[in-house]
């Protein structure tokens, strides 16, 4: 179990990320198109995981955007932004927004992402969504950066995951 806060108060995840060296867990998520996709569907690219509490939220729609910025015109990699929102809300931010170089995923089906992840939260009002997290994975699914966000409401290392993409 891992600590972080919201708004200053302490709150609790399911566990800890995979740890940097680890074969990164499968999962089961829901693309905007209600298609069931897994880990090995993007096989064969780096991938940056951004797991965000609610896309639909200005620092997760901050978050997405510099990220989606930051990959485009790479072909090696895909940017995963994984949220227990609806696919229709996703879909709706990321076009919004004009972010279309990233691939939004919903837990809509199965919460076992946020757990296989140890990102689920356990308590306080956003029990049952997750932390804001990133994960960079290689082709090969070895994860080679986690940041686990300290404060929900504070953005992510966006040079360092960036960076870790080589």
């Amino acid at each position: 179990m891992a600590t972080i806060t919201l708004q200053g108060n302490t709150v609790h995840t399911s566990g800890e990320l995979p740890a940097v060296g680890s074969q990164a867990p499968d999962f089961h998520l829901v693309t905007t198109d209600l298609e069931d996709v897994h880990l090995k569907d993007f096989a064969g690219k780096k991938k940056l995981i951004s797991i965000v509490p609610s896309l639909d939220t200005p620092v997760c729609a901050t978050s997405t955007d510099k990220f989606n910025q930051a990959v485009a015109g790479r072909d090696d990699v895909v940017v995963l932004v994984v949220s227990a929102d609806l696919p229709f809300a996703m879909k709706r931010v990321c076009e919004a927004q004009g972010s279309d170089k990233v691939v939004p995923l919903s837990m809509m089906r199965s919460r076992n992402f946020a757990k296989d992840y140890g990102v689920l939260i356990t308590d306080g009002p956003l029990a049952g969504i997750t932390a804001r997290a990133v994960l960079v994975l290689d082709e090969n699914d070895k994860v080679v950066y986690a940041e686990l966000v300290p404060e929900i409401a504070q953005e992510p290392d966006y040079d360092a995951a960036i960076k870790a993409l080589g």
